[in-house]
């Protein structure tokens, strides 16, 4: 349900800006892409209404785009070997391997940044004063063991194809190294909006990892209902198709609309 919220939330307000709604899968990793689980997002979408202007992308096929940003960063990259022990108790990185010199292939790569004051607009919570030294420091672009990393396929795919991004504010804080690498590359950057996303009553966010229930895809007008109902849109109580639901969302959508804390899931 979480996610069709914010799938449901994307759609409704792109669509009513005259846009054209986009799927991306965000599959870089291949020990974590499962394709039983790819299959499930495209049938929930089905089911749901939920059909992209464009063929889905898959974030896996665009690993050329990567590497020439790669290389484009590279003079403002260093190798790194820290492990992730020896940096549990650093908030940012502290600096250890920015004058290594030595390289070996196991090694990540790092882009350093600096300490330049920057502004952030978000559509749903404003403006953010940040400085990248100090908010989150130098980071790691390329891992270890040769794949590009979320920051930069994300960078590069937002500031090469999309317009505006909605998304979940569990992201909210990663948009600022995404910014920062978007300007490095001279690319343009969306606007972002992210929305609350969907908790139990403890506040643990819906997800795999805390065994949130699967959507029913046969129950596709009541979720989508549901979702409407949990962004403050007010949906009207009587029948309507999935398509009609989508179509009364993108005519009624308000953003301002969108509590700034979703109530808390119950399963029935």
């Amino acid at each position: 349900m979480g996610s069709l919220i914010t799938a449901v939330a994307s759609y409704c307000d792109i669509k009513q800006r005259g846009g054209r709604w986009h799927v991306r899968i965000d599959d870089i990793d291949p020990l974590r892409c499962d394709l039983k689980a790819l299959a499930q997002i495209q049938e929930s979408l089905a089911a749901h209404s939920l059909t992209g202007d464009a063929p889905m992308q898959r974030q896996s096929q665009r690993t050329t785009r990567y590497e020439t940003a790669k290389k484009h960063l590279s003079a403002k990259a260093y190798y790194c070997d820290c492990s992730r022990s020896k940096l549990k108790t650093a908030d940012v990185y502290p600096g250890y391997c920015r004058n290594k010199e030595d390289y070996q292939a196991d090694h990540a790569l790092r882009l350093r940044v600096d300490d330049l004051p920057r502004s952030f607009h978000d559509d749903v919570r404003g403006v953010l004063q940040f400085n990248a030294n100090e908010h989150f420091g130098d980071f790691v672009i390329w891992r270890r063991d040769d794949l590009v990393t979320y920051h930069l396929a994300t960078a590069v795919d937002d500031g090469e194809q999309y317009s505006h991004v909605l998304r979940g504010e569990d992201l909210y804080e990663q948009t600022l190294p995404q910014l920062y690498l978007m300007e490095q590359l001279n690319l343009p950057a969306p606007t972002y909006a992210h929305i609350p996303v969907l908790t139990y009553e403890d506040g643990t966010k819906l997800s795999k990892q805390t065994l949130a229930p699967a959507l029913d895809n046969n129950i596709a007008t009541t979720n989508l209902r549901a979702a409407f109902d949990y962004l403050g849109q007010q949906p009207p109580n009587k029948p309507l198709s999935a398509r009609e639901w989508l179509d009364w969302g993108v005519k009624h959508w308000q953003l301002a609309a969108v509590p700034k804390f979703l109530r808390p899931f119950r399963q029935a």
